[in-house]
């Protein structure tokens, strides 16, 4: 099934999506350019909002957990993707060392690593689960939901060398954000790590990467002849927030505010009659924790002590003390009168497919990604990357292949982001 806006199709992204269209082998070209100058990531995974006026990354996900809500039928290209990921890094190809995050309990979370698993083993590659829980001392089977099973299996480290009891991979692959700081075992080690340390949530930062996409699309947009924001929120930060002791309020109301005001020019400029808000969010961490949506900066100066708790507790029970204060972007996208918005998943640079994430519970201001939201493969008949200009840009595939655009430039900021952090 496949969702369709509740607003007209007739506004600004309806020509931003016949632009992509008119301009593909120019886009295609730009890519391919960028990929030689950049390493891509490993893999990723890039939440978008389709508002109508405007189609827009909110976040980007360097370690991507959900490959188990990918659409099967687009299995054939998350293989084709990863024998280029891994025959770049690992020619021989002689084995790949799998970290997952130490959600033992999350049957959701290990089915995407059982996927992940599955896609390396048909890509050619010989693939073992190393588990970073001290708990694990030895092969400990798992039985999954989907009546799959995954082994997880105790790291050893000899020298500089990780691996398991008996095997002794070319590369590590990681599916474990790092919130919590990097281990000592994952350190100084001789095989490359994908995605780096550096990309962990321990130091990643989402103001980093967002100012990085500031210029991606900003060039993207030169290309094109477009408005930049019609692809790219805005977004501010504080730092040295203590939601609990109300440090650091005047800064975020006052960011929140500004953020609002640029927002009206814009809509003002469109003709968009929505109302303008933000989402305050933590700079580092992922799993939809630490976030709100806010209309008014004199909401900032008002939350309640449930509120304030809500903010101040991202995964692994972390303090938040960075906040990104970033545009809200619609999301007029529905199945069956739910709000819904799509992920978009990459291995390598190819699109390799992607879900709806869906909430009945949500409206179309508020973050999705919360407890009772749940996931509808992108069903679409053709592959993002073959889009058919002859028809119209609301088509599914045409549609898909904007998403597919934006979550590349996305992509292509993370790489940027990386590279900065990795040569500071």
């Amino acid at each position: 099934m496949v969702p369709h806006l509740t607003t007209a199709l007739t506004g600004p992204l309806l020509d931003l999506e016949r632009r992509f269209l008119d301009a593909l082998p120019n886009i295609e070209h730009w890519f391919r350019s960028k990929w030689l100058e950049h390493a891509v990531p490993f893999y990723a995974s890039v939440d978008l909002r389709n508002s109508g006026f405007k189609l827009a990354p909110v976040d980007t996900n360097l370690f991507p957990g959900g490959f188990n809500n990918l659409n099967p039928d687009f299995l054939p290209l998350c293989v084709q993707a990863m024998q280029s990921a891994v025959e770049k890094i690992c020619p021989e190809a002689r084995g790949v060392l799998l970290i997952p995050e130490n959600h033992t309990r999350n049957m959701f979370y290990l089915q995407n690593v059982a996927k992940i698993e599955t896609i390396l083993r048909q890509a050619g590659m010989r693939v073992r689960i190393g588990s970073l829980l001290p708990e694990i001392k030895q092969a400990t089977s798992i039985d999954l939901p989907d009546g799959g099973t995954l082994v997880l299996e105790p790291l050893v480290r000899r020298g500089n060398r990780l691996g398991l009891d008996d095997f002794d991979p070319c590369v590590v692959l990681l599916n474990n954000d790092l919130s919590s700081g990097a281990p000592e075992i994952l350190k100084n080690i001789e095989q490359e790590v994908y995605p780096p340390l550096a990309a962990g949530w321990y130091t990643r930062r989402k103001s980093r990467h967002f100012a990085a996409f500031d210029n991606v699309a900003i060039e993207f947009a030169q290309l094109l002849d477009i408005d930049p924001w019609l692809i790219n929120p805005y977004f501010a930060t504080c730092s040295q927030i203590n939601f609990h002791a109300r440090v650091g309020e005047e800064c975020l109301a006052a960011q929140v505010d500004a953020i609002l005001q640029k927002m009206r020019v814009k809509y003002a400029e469109y003709g968009v009659k929505n109302d303008p808000f933000v989402i305050v969010k933590a700079d580092a961490g992922t799993y939809g924790m630490g976030i709100m949506t806010v209309k008014d900066a004199a909401e900032i100066t008002g939350l309640n002590r449930k509120q304030r708790n809500k903010m101040s507790v991202v995964k692994e029970g972390l303090e938040v003390s960075d906040v990104l204060v970033q545009e809200g972007v619609y999301s007029f996208e529905q199945i069956k009168d739910a709000v819904a918005e799509p992920v978009v998943y990459m291995i390598d640079h190819y699109v390799v497919g992607g879900f709806y994430r869906v909430h009945t519970a949500r409206g179309v201001d508020e973050n999705l990604n919360a407890p009772g939201m749940h996931f509808m493969p992108l069903a679409f008949e053709t592959h993002c990357t073959l889009p058919n200009p002859d028809r119209g840009p609301d088509e599914t595939p045409n549609r898909f292949y904007a998403y597919g655009v934006v979550s590349r430039l996305a992509l292509l900021a993370a790489a940027l982001e990386i590279e900065a952090v990795e040569n500071s």
